[in-house]
């Protein structure tokens, strides 16, 4: 559970100006909420097309390297998004989220996520540029793997957390 200081920035969180406003307008919360959903899906899609890669179970004959230089500008794009929405939501019932085990896991798995995300740049990936179209090393195999499981997770939990 969320520490006295926790809540009480939650607290304060939702009272504020533009969570209220939020909270209560009959059309803005799911506007924002459906941009949520479109970054999301734009975030995890274009990661799945990496992460398939890294399996081999698509697009093998093009370099992982030119994949990523593809989708990881549109990827950064709809994250931003995704974090300036979910945040915007999050303010209109602070408390109610923080509070929430969906809520909390989901956050625990993004985390994770960019975890495997920043190991995967800068340790696994370092020679990316190397690999062979035909051969994807094992630790870029399995870090393909922990973040379509991730990512997969965090969809389920982001849904979950409105019956919890």
């Amino acid at each position: 559970m969320p520490g006295p200081s926790v809540l009480a920035f939650c607290r304060w969180l939702e009272h504020t100006a533009a969570a209220t406003t939020i909270a209560e307008s009959d059309w803005l919360f799911p506007a924002i909420e459906s941009l949520h959903v479109i970054a999301l899906t734009t975030v995890v899609g274009s990661i799945a097309l990496v992460d398939l890669r890294l399996l081999s179970l698509s697009a093998r004959r093009i370099p992982v390297s030119r994949i990523i230089d593809a989708t990881l500008p549109l990827t950064w794009a709809a994250f931003v998004l995704a974090v300036i929405s979910g945040a915007l939501l999050f303010a209109t019932d602070a408390t109610g989220y923080v509070e929430n085990p969906p809520f909390r896991y989901k956050m625990l798995l993004i985390a994770c996520a960019g975890v495997n995300m920043l190991v995967f740049h800068l340790v696994t990936g370092r020679r990316l540029r190397e690999w062979s179209t035909e051969h994807t090393p094992a630790a870029a195999k399995l870090a393909g793997a922990l973040s379509l499981i991730l990512w997969t997770g965090t969809v389920v939990l982001g849904r979950w957390i409105a019956f919890a």
